[in-house]
């Protein structure tokens, strides 16, 4: 009989490449990850992890091993959220990793929707970038993900499930005398020989930034860095660039300094979602946060 524990161990990690990361996302001990590897492959009778340059990578029997694990992980989230909704489930706490701009807008009213009709039920708030809130939930850090679409995200569908919330437009900031910044709609390809303002590597913002330019013919010269975008903003108020910033971003800002223009290409927009680990969307806990997180995106004004 395999371990369900010791899956969850083998898929961090897979996840996370190194048995020290793995096991500070599990909130073990290295020693204690590498024990539970031993015993596992001690079960099969085959090796399911060997060190290379990079770290640690998964051995054949490891990977079909994997294949299988994301079933019975899942069937084990059903099993659990089945037996919660028995006992009534109404009361206890949730962990939700959101990056701001999601907390503001769909999670703090989220919230005030839930303490009213939800009275036991408490959440708890990490606030995680875009790219961090998805590898938290599949280590058990968090119960739900609020997170943005990106090509770097984990490849992990068949143990998530994703709850679409809300899309929204990047808008175009620039300098207040830039030679764009009296014109309705700014082109990205209009910018293509500009200095750019853009969050890390890493950050799905700047993905999207990387693809918009990329669809507009031409990589963008990033001059200067920052996860901010109240940074951004300041900066390109100051004339060090232009930025490509998500519309909610901007709320609350001083822009009296920038231009802020729509840009025409469809492609600069940031697409919303939550997701937790897959069996658990019915979870009595879970599932009136992931209505109420829909609640909040349906009541977001229209972009315009």
């Amino acid at each position: 009989m395999i371990d369900a524990r010791r899956l969850r161990t083998l898929q961090a990690v897979a996840d996370h490449q190194t048995v020290t990361a793995a096991a500070a996302a599990l909130y073990l001990t290295p020693s204690a990850v590498s024990q539970q590897i031993a015993a596992l492959e001690q079960e099969l009778g085959h090796k399911v992890l060997e060190r290379d340059k990079r770290g640690m990578r998964v051995t054949g029997v490891g990977q079909i091993l994997l294949r299988h694990a994301s079933q019975v992980l899942a069937e084990l989230e059903r099993a659990e959220a089945e037996v919660a909704a028995y006992t009534s489930g109404d009361a206890g706490e949730v962990t939700v990793a959101s990056f701001a701009t999601g907390i503001a807008v769909v999670l703090a009213p989220a919230i005030t929707d839930l303490t009213g009709a939800h009275p036991g039920l408490r959440i708890q708030v990490r606030d995680a970038e875009g790219d961090e809130s998805l590898p938290m939930v599949l280590d058990g850090r968090a119960d739900v993900a609020v997170a943005v679409e990106y090509r770097g995200a984990p490849n992990a569908d068949d143990r998530l499930t994703r709850i679409p919330l809300y899309a929204e437009p990047f808008d175009a900031v620039l300098p207040l005398g830039h030679r764009l910044a009296a014109t309705e709609t700014v082109s990205v390809a209009a910018l293509a020989d500009e200095p750019w303002i853009g969050p890390y590597p890493g950050n799905p913002c700047h993905d999207v930034m990387l693809l918009a330019c990329e669809y507009a013919g031409f990589a963008p010269r990033l001059e200067h860095s920052s996860d901010d975008f109240r940074a951004v903003i300041a900066l390109a108020a100051a004339g060090a660039g232009v930025a490509l910033v998500p519309r909610s971003a901007l709320r609350d800002t001083d822009l009296s300094h920038t231009a802020v223009r729509p840009v025409d290409d469809v492609v600069a927009t940031r697409r919303v979602f939550a997701a937790v680990r897959r069996g658990a969307e019915e979870h009595p806990l879970l599932r009136p946060v992931l209505d109420a997180l829909q609640r909040a995106a349906g009541a977001i004004p229209p972009s315009g």
